[in-house]
């Protein structure tokens, strides 16, 4: 993940949350999106050099819908954007120690990308029980380095969607069968836009 930046720097799925600071280095794996929020068939099959992978994103639709965990305001978001293409990004890695990749499901706005919901499904002899969820939005999480690093916008009175205050980057490790806060940070955002210094007060 990056360092603290302008937050609307996203293209499509992560927005305001992906290029908001949290821990550094090498993510385990990525959100699935691409181009769009569709996805493609169900792979489940191991190989040699991958871990089993149970979820796109039609079937994390289908299981957040199933899902009692779930709130009711984040299922009434599971609409598509258009066509059949649901605000719903997956990222795979290995943050629960299982034999198979642990699925983080982000499920953002249509209009402006927000983040109103994330969870983190472990496979269980096939069965994906939902073992974190967040949802005070805007929420993004993401896999970095073997962590859960979830990322809570934080805005002041008056802030605008696209330029909140600062954020909240708090990193979770899975410890005895549940998740458990390792470490947070805080980052408060530079008002300044463009670099320019805000114009003074004209003098009366």
């Amino acid at each position: 993940m990056a360092s603290p930046a302008v937050a609307g720097c996203a293209a499509l799925a992560l927005a305001l949350t992906a290029c908001a600071a949290g821990g550094t280095g090498a993510r385990d794996e990525g959100p699935a999106h691409a181009d769009a929020f569709g996805g493609a068939g169900v792979t489940s099959a191991a190989s040699a050099t991958t871990r089993p992978r149970a979820l796109d994103r039609a079937a994390a639709v289908e299981l957040l819908r199933a899902d009692p965990a779930v709130s009711a305001a984040v299922k009434r978001g599971l609409t598509p954007c258009y066509g059949d293409e649901y605000p719903v990004d997956l990222s795979y890695g290995n943050l629960t120690g299982g034999p198979a990749d642990d699925v983080v499901v982000n499920v953002v706005t249509c209009s402006d990308v927000v983040g109103i919901g994330t969870y983190v499904y472990r496979d269980e002899d096939g069965v994906h029980r939902n073992v974190f969820r967040a949802e005070e939005p805007p929420v993004y999480a993401e896999i970095d380095r073997g962590d859960l690093v979830v990322t809570k916008q934080v805005y002041e009175k008056g802030d605008p969607v696209s330029s909140p205050s600062g954020e909240n980057v708090i990193t979770y490790r899975w410890n005895a069968g549940r998740f458990t806060e390792e470490f947070r940070t805080h980052n408060d955002y530079s008002t300044v836009v463009g670099g320019e210094p805000p114009a003074p007060p004209e003098s009366g």
